[in-house]
């Protein structure tokens, strides 16, 4: 049994992962994108099967997307988006029937007005969790030479999780935005917060966020 799990405080469960080695960072690189995951209406409608009351979530994209298009960031959209019946969701689909919501043609799929993209900005669709799988995304970034991805979305343990950890194994730094994503509970919110800061990516605040943004002003 490692080190501290015995207890289950927060406090030994940091200290365990340091002491083994999870304690690494990535640096900020020089040439970031906004990496916008299923930021739509099926997380936002109190209706919809996938509602994570996400308001707080929208209003931290509104800023950092008013942000980077002021810094010459690019901002970059995925959405889901399903045939009739759900073929192309395969084992997916199957197993979370929720994924309904995104049958084409659905309101649910629909981007919030207060995000929507421009005509020059790229929406990625795709049928999976992770941006980057069945998805031209990775060759994308690489043309751009993009070497950095700022993650928000939702959520937090499904989509945004799969996304940052594809980005690391496809080479771009990911950098996961706390306060700009969001899941069904606070629980796996934070622990998927936690494992993927431990592993796979940076969990910042939106201040960081917004700091790095700025600076990149004239970059691109």
């Amino acid at each position: 049994m490692a080190q501290g799990a015995e207890t289950g405080e927060p406090g030994d469960l940091d200290r365990d992962y340091r002491a083994a080695g999870f304690d690494g960072h990535l640096p900020f690189g020089d040439r970031p994108a906004l990496l916008i995951v299923d930021l739509c209406m099926a997380y936002l409608d109190p209706a919809s099967p996938l509602y994570v009351r996400g308001e707080e979530v929208l209003a931290s994209n509104v800023r950092l997307i008013d942000a980077a298009r002021a810094n010459g960031v690019p901002v970059i959209f995925t959405q889901v988006v399903y045939q009739a019946g759900g073929m192309d969701g395969g084992l997916f689909y199957r197993k979370v029937p929720a994924l309904a919501a995104y049958l084409k043609g659905s309101p649910l799929a629909a981007f919030p007005p207060e995000v929507a993209p421009r005509d020059d900005e790229l929406v990625v669709t795709k049928q999976y969790a992770s941006a980057f799988f069945g998805t031209s995304l990775a060759a994308t970034l690489h043309a751009e030479k993009i070497d950095t991805l700022l993650i928000t979305g939702f959520s937090t343990s499904g989509c945004v999780r799969a996304t940052a950890l594809d980005a690391l194994q496809n080479g771009f730094a990911p950098f996961v935005v706390r306060d700009a994503c969001g899941d069904r509970d606070v629980r796996p919110h934070e622990a998927n917060l936690f494992d993927l800061q431990a592993k796979y990516a940076e969990v910042i605040s939106e201040d960081d966020s917004l700091g790095y943004v700025a600076r990149r002003k004239g970059d691109h």
